[in-house]
């Protein structure tokens, strides 16, 4: 049997950019025919689309961990590698993309709606693309840049027009049955209805969707019960119907205290004031539920009420009921706004804002982090000092080294770039020009000599205790 799941947890991993190639062309004649090192693929995007046929979330609550492929790598002969194939993940219509925070990333509506959860890392540039005036042979390619990491939310919140809302056992699951060609499951005890139901009625030329909302009962928007798990099936539907059991033989029940009981529920769920409210009076083929209706219909309608009297064994009052949420929700559709429904929050930098920070920590560094330098980190190969100082000549071109000089940073001072636990770590030597614009021979840069990460830098630390404690001298055995 199929499991309805409407909230999981997903950790999803776009491809990893190819590194870029450094070759220079070579041929019979021409040695030294110029770089021609191809840059490497993007890495493949996690992309999430919306698909009708698709109605759970449940293939994912099993299979949570999803990954794009990566991008090959650059070759000779200005060959540029294959970008990692996208990895499309199909989700219900009406699901809601949220960050780990609960923060709203993008209301998917509609089908063919899609949203990249994930963004694959850029390929590296070859030395063919980093050639320049001023560099006309690189010895250097730049790094794939790693795909991005997230953990996601994703909630399904049912799209429908009509939502009947009331007490377990109230009849709605009888009542959708018979307005639509639904077949939910029907039973003559509590919670029955363990899942949204949706079906889809016809009334003239109205067509429009209706669903039950299970598990309502006092204290449901607290999570007692079921209430709160379904309760953000709700916030779609333009009309809401109260389906009150006029037969019901709970003797601290009634008709009003029902539906007195459920607004206070979606009160305090919240967002829910401004829907038109039906009452519909169920099992009026009960002699006793047909006199209950007939004594509580005078007070409901004075709140200002429509209440429709039905029986949904013995069919009776269905059609006007089904006319009457067709012209509701006619209204609704009239008045809703024509753009698209999906909604992708973007949030952009702000126009003073340079890109990157700098901050001097409790241990006397100053560490660097944005979105530009910590890329530029990562696409460096620090075996290569050539690659080194054009890290630099980006560094300094971006404003890295103006900001260290206001917020105090003095020659020899502890750099790191990146976060604490995958930092690139050295001592700061300021200068006017940097990169290409000081070196001697090709690659080298004195001021990032000290450049490393920070593994290796634990490394020479270990290894320096090592000699001293063993008493090396510096001279090799003969």
């Amino acid at each position: 049997m199929t499991t309805f799941v409407d909230r999981v947890e997903l950790h999803v991993a776009a491809g990893n950019g190819g590194h870029g190639c450094a070759s220079v062309h070579r041929e019979k004649f021409k040695p030294l025919g110029g770089p021609d090192g191809g840059n490497g693929g993007r890495g493949g995007d996690v992309i999430l689309t919306v698909d009708q046929s698709v109605t759970t979330l449940l293939e994912y609550h099993h299979s949570p961990h999803r990954k794009a492929t990566n991008g090959k790598p650059g070759e000779g002969g200005n060959r540029s590698g294959k970008d990692g194939e996208d990895l499309v993940l199909t989700v219900p219509d009406g699901t809601v993309v949220l960050d780990k925070a609960g923060n709203v990333l993008a209301d998917l509506v509609g089908h063919g709606t899609s949203y990249v959860a994930a963004r694959g890392g850029r390929g590296g540039l070859g030395n063919a693309a980093l050639a320049s005036p001023r560099r006309k042979a690189p010895g250097f390619a730049l790094l794939g840049e790693p795909g991005e990491v997230k953990d996601i939310v994703l909630e399904l919140k049912t799209v429908a027009d009509v939502a009947l809302v009331g007490y377990p056992s109230a009849g709605k699951s009888s009542l959708i049955s018979v307005l639509s060609a639904a077949k939910p499951k029907i039973a003559d005890y509590p919670f029955t209805t363990l899942v949204p139901n949706l079906g889809v009625v016809t009334a003239g030329s109205t067509v429009y969707t209706i669903a039950d909302v299970p598990g309502l009962i006092p204290g449901a928007s607290k999570g007692k019960g079921l209430g709160l798990e379904f309760l953000r099936h709700v916030e779609r539907c333009s009309v809401l119907v109260h389906v009150l059991d006029t037969a019901t033989l709970e003797s601290d029940r009634d008709p009003i205290s029902d539906l007195d009981v459920i607004e206070e529920e979606l009160r305090q769920y919240g967002g829910l004031e401004d829907r038109p409210r039906v009452v519909v009076l169920n099992k009026i083929d009960i002699p006793d539920g047909k006199d209950l209706a007939d004594m509580v219909r005078p007070d409901l309608e004075a709140r200002g009420l429509r209440v429709f009297e039905v029986s949904a064994v013995a069919r009776t009052g269905l059609k006007e009921l089904s006319y009457a949420l067709a012209e509701l929700v006619a209204k609704a559709r009239a008045a809703r706004p024509r753009e698209e429904a999906t909604r992708i929050v973007i949030r952009p930098m702000a126009v003073n804002d340079t890109g990157f920070t700098v901050t001097r920590e409790k241990d006397g560094f100053f560490r660097v982090r944005g979105e530009k330098p910590e890329r530029w980190v990562r696409q460096t190969d620090f075996n290569n000092d050539e690659a080194v100082g054009y890290l630099a000549d980006r560094l300094n071109r971006l404003g890295v080294e103006e900001e260290l000089m206001k917020a105090g940073a003095r020659p020899g001072d502890g750099v790191a770039i990146g976060p604490e636990d995958d930092a690139v770590v050295f001592d700061w030597e300021p200068s006017i020009m940097t990169g290409a614009e000081r070196l001697g021979r090709r690659g080298e840069d004195h001021r990032f000599e000290q450049i490393r990460p920070a593994a290796q830098r634990r490394r020479d630390r270990q290894a320096a205790h090592e000699e001293a404690e063993h008493g090396y001298d510096g001279f090799e055995p003969f």
